[in-house]
């Protein structure tokens, strides 16, 4: 009987830890894991150089006390406040287009004196939370007017981050919004016509690229056409990947890095060092723990107590996966090259950050919901 009630009491203060600090357990050990396991191989990628993993540190620390604070946020707290972080987020992409920073021929900076930053960052969020608001208190699955209202929502950031121009972040963000719409029931006779739609409209969209996003396509389709220039990154990473074999070269004995033959090597192409150095096992074991990343989140998401907490809590574990399998797409010739980062694995610091205010906002859904008594 002592040993019944020891037990209970240790799981009631592991619930109390969790509850009091506002935190998921296993997808904080997931997040650890990854965060781990990238400054491994960052370490390797930019050739043991100890500051840049250093700086790293420092971003993941920056992100990570970012989910603590927005953990501990109520999630009716955010719904009531989405409306106000939307408007403000259009307001600053209309102030980029108009004073905003020019960098690498787009202007998607703003410089307020004391910070620089890209406004489209908080639209990752931002409209998720929007259309999720918009939908929260309606019955599902929800009208055709209504789904058109929540498109405009949509498409208004989307195409505003397009002409900045950022065609990656636009369609991550229109992701997001549609798989709010994809989880509150729209019917797959609409998809359908979607999908259809969005044919036929590929010509127009190819009219309306830039000559580097046409190359971009062109150089996917057939990367050999042009070895030495456009297509050199897709080619060295696929040579790095399928040299590593089953178990890898090592760690810190990629050819591919270290001889400095992969471009991008500890930002958007660093995957291709883990498939070198690792093998197949080592992206196995990543792909794994990503894998066990979404689906704690989905059944955060699925566990939620009201259709927002749902609706945003879904998407934002599915534009986590889009992230991953965006990135480990292009690096393996399996998609074009869009310029997104493998999730807290990539050297970088404004994407981690709005990630893990996304895994702040899924430990708020779940920790703050209402225990029922039984």
């Amino acid at each position: 009987m002592s040993t019944i009630l020891d037990t209970s009491r240790e799981d009631a203060s592991k619930r109390d830890w969790q509850h009091i600090l506002h935190f998921d357990a296993a997808l904080l050990f997931g997040l650890l894991a990854i965060s781990a396991l990238g400054l491994f191989v960052l370490y390797s990628s930019a050739g043991g150089d100890n500051q840049l993993v250093a700086r790293q540190i420092v971003r993941l620390g920056i992100a990570f006390g970012g989910m603590v604070v927005v953990a501990q946020l109520r999630p009716q707290w955010l719904q009531r406040w989405t409306p106000w972080l939307y408007g403000l987020g259009l307001t600053l992409l209309i102030a980029v287009l108009v004073v905003g920073d020019v960098g690498k021929g787009a202007q998607r900076w703003l410089d307020l004196g004391f910070v620089r930053f890209q406004p489209s960052e908080m639209m990752k969020l931002a409209v998720p939370m929007m259309v999720a608001w918009y939908l929260s208190d309606k019955r599902l699955p929800p009208t055709y007017p209504r789904l058109l209202i929540a498109g405009a929502l949509i498409v208004a950031p989307v195409l505003l981050i397009a002409v900045q121009p950022d065609l990656g972040t636009s369609l991550l963000i229109a992701s997001a919004g549609f798989f709010v719409l994809f989880l509150a029931g729209l019917s797959w006779k609409l998809l359908g016509g979607l999908g259809l739609l969005a044919t036929a409209g590929a010509p127009l969209l190819w009219h309306f690229m830039h000559d580097y996003q046409r190359q971009r396509v062109i150089t996917f389709l057939d990367p050999e056409q042009d070895p030495l220039g456009t297509g050199y990154h897709i080619i060295q990473s696929k040579i790095a990947i399928g040299s590593g074999g089953l178990f890898g070269k090592g760690w810190l004995n990629g050819t591919q890095a270290h001889l400095e033959f992969l471009p991008e090597r500890s930002t958007d192409f660093i995957f291709a060092v883990l498939g070198e150095e690792f093998g197949l096992f080592g992206i196995g074991v990543i792909v794994v723990i990503y894998s066990f990343i979404i689906v704690r989140s989905l059944y955060i998401a699925a566990q939620a107590q009201d259709t927002y907490g749902r609706l945003l809590g879904g998407s934002l574990a599915m534009t986590f996966f889009i992230y991953f399998i965006v990135n480990t797409g292009m690096v393996t010739g399996l998609l074009p090259v869009v310029g997104l980062p493998l999730p807290l694995v990539s050297y970088g610091g404004t994407s981690m950050v709005t990630l893990m205010a996304g895994f702040g906002i899924l430990m708020s859904i779940h920790t703050h919901r209402k225990l029922l008594a039984t």
